[in-house]
């Protein structure tokens, strides 16, 4: 059970980055150089941020690549171990 529920990248860039820089998802995704439905998809939960992404935010001045990946993969594990993990063998002899 994860020890806290990390808040989705995609908010994070959503309230942190677009907003608070007072600007719009298809003026971001312009100076990002990607489609407008691309980010869209990221920052409404319906996608995750990918490496390509990452490395747009960081090449932008918005923290590192390694730190969005950090954030997507801490959010993913946490969204998975809200599920059910069935009892399974070892995969190597004790």
């Amino acid at each position: 059970m994860p020890m806290f529920d990390p808040v989705a990248p995609g908010e994070i860039i959503r309230e942190d980055v677009i907003a608070a820089a007072g600007l719009t998802v298809a003026e971001t995704a312009r100076r990002l150089g990607v489609s407008r439905v691309a980010l869209s998809r990221v920052v409404n939960g319906h996608a995750a941020v990918s490496a390509n992404l990452a490395l747009r935010l960081e090449a932008a001045g918005v923290s590192t690549a390694r730190m969005w990946m950090e954030m997507q993969t801490a959010y993913d594990l946490a969204q998975a171990q809200k599920g059910e993990i069935p009892k399974l063998p070892p995969l190597v002899a004790a």
